[in-house]
């Protein structure tokens, strides 16, 4: 057997063994779900010493790859981590389990009753770079509704997943669950993408996480539905009618909150009547944090000669730019149209907020941006499941089919309509 037969036969049997769990996760109660994700939680804390150690070892070789500090963040994992992660787990075993929800039953004149009910979406595949936290959120959020799942994360977190692998055995063992609910791909090999994304047959709908090339790449291959969101281009417009004091405090969140992260602001827009009241005031922030701004012809008049060094002038690919680095792009114009416009032109559809005291103004910005998720007077950095209430998430979707925003547990589920009789017939 060759050496790509012999991989093909393993993601088969992966995908079969998959297929087979979720059949088996059907008929599985929230109690029994519940007992599984709270044994997982439990065996999280019980590995921390294995946990670190293999994350360790990703991280050494990160470094000797020479991989950049933004990467490396997203790698690492701290107890406080592992802690965040097993208290994630136990807050989706505490939600409410959408699957086998009826709603919209109503009466027709036949006399039937039609209705939909939530049920699991079947087999996840998920594709992921970096982030070790993902092989958890992933692996619970799919349990909690009723998911078999096939992780494949990067090879930067071989040692970790592998671990985690360990960990998640453990509590479906415990919690009496199919153990092949979760499994992760045990291989490096980069074929195995490429054939995880032709198993259709297997594979009800896969969710990509990671950069650019990776999203474009499952989104160009895949044989079945993708759940993806490509880039995190966000902005913060900080209206005429802006209070500035919190418009300062809102803005410095969004973008140094996090650098490394879908939900950071990469673009400040301010309205030119209150650009040089408002820009001179979160300047000296951004200096004092390390961010280099990158602005139009009027942020630079107005900043150049109050930061030492100027600001850089923005280029067109400024605007499109998702940096995941201390870099912000501003921009000055002239009307709440403008912002929108700018917005339409370059953003991701991803996040985007406003800073105004102005109702209408308001309004108009919720309904006219065509965003994931639209905000008013809040940080960007609140586009998350764990702040929506939605306990952990599996991405954030930037799609306007099935699911749009941070995919939690009915994000990961579709509908069925039922249809209850006694007897009836079609005349």
């Amino acid at each position: 057997m060759t050496e790509t037969q012999s991989l093909q036969t393993l993601m088969t049997e992966l995908g079969a063994a998959a297929r087979r769990a979720a059949r088996a996760l059907a008929s599985v109660t929230t109690a029994d779900k519940n007992r599984a994700l709270r044994a997982i939680s439990e065996a999280l804390g019980r590995a921390e010493p294995e946990l670190l150690a293999a994350n360790a070892e990703d991280l050494a070789a990160a470094r000797a790859r020479g991989m950049e500090a933004a990467m490396l963040d997203r790698l690492t994992l701290t107890p406080k981590g592992i802690e965040q992660m097993a208290d994630g787990v136990r807050q989706i075993a505490a939600l409410p389990d959408p699957v086998g929800e009826i709603s919209e039953l109503v009466y027709r004149p036949t006399g039937i009753q039609v209705g939909k009910m939530r049920v699991p979406l079947g087999v996840v595949g998920i594709i992921y770079e970096s982030r070790p936290n993902v092989t958890i959120d992933a692996a619970a959020l799919c349990l909690k509704s009723g998911n078999a799942t096939i992780l494949r994360g990067g090879s930067e977190v071989a040692a970790t997943n592998r671990a985690l692998a360990a960990v998640i055995r453990a509590g479906l063992d415990d919690g009496g669950l199919p153990a092949n609910a979760v499994q992760i791909v045990p291989t490096t090999d980069r074929a195995a993408v490429g054939m995880m994304l032709g198993m259709n047959q297997f594979i009800d709908v896969m969710i990509p996480r990671g950069g650019k090339g990776l999203v474009e790449l499952v989104t160009a291959q895949a044989r079945m539905p993708v759940i993806k969101h490509l880039d995190g281009v966000c902005h913060v417009f900080v209206d005429a009618q802006a209070d500035l004091q919190k418009s300062v405090a809102v803005a410095l969140n969004a973008k140094t909150h996090r650098y490394g992260v879908c939900n950071a602001m990469e673009t400040l827009l301010v309205h030119a009547a209150v650009a040089e009241s408002f820009l001179p005031m979160i300047a000296p922030f951004y200096a004092e944090k390390g961010v280099e701004l990158r602005g139009c012809p009027r942020t630079q008049a107005i900043l150049g000669t109050i930061l030492g060094g100027g600001v850089v002038a923005a280029t067109e690919a400024d605007w499109h730019a998702e940096y995941l680095a201390p870099i912000l792009a501003v921009r000055v114009v002239d009307s709440l149209d403008a912002a929108i416009d700018h917005i339409e032109t370059y953003g991701s559809h991803h996040t985007d907020a406003i800073m105004t005291e102005d109702l209408a103004t308001a309004r108009r910005f919720l309904r006219e941006v065509d965003s994931a998720s639209v905000m008013v007077n809040a940080s960007t950095r609140f586009a998350d499941g764990f702040e929506y209430g939605l306990g952990a998430e599996i991405g954030i979707s930037t799609d306007k089919i099935h699911a749009r925003g941070p995919v939690g547990l009915q994000g990961l589920t579709s509908q069925k309509f039922i249809v209850l009789g006694d007897g009836h017939i079609r005349g």
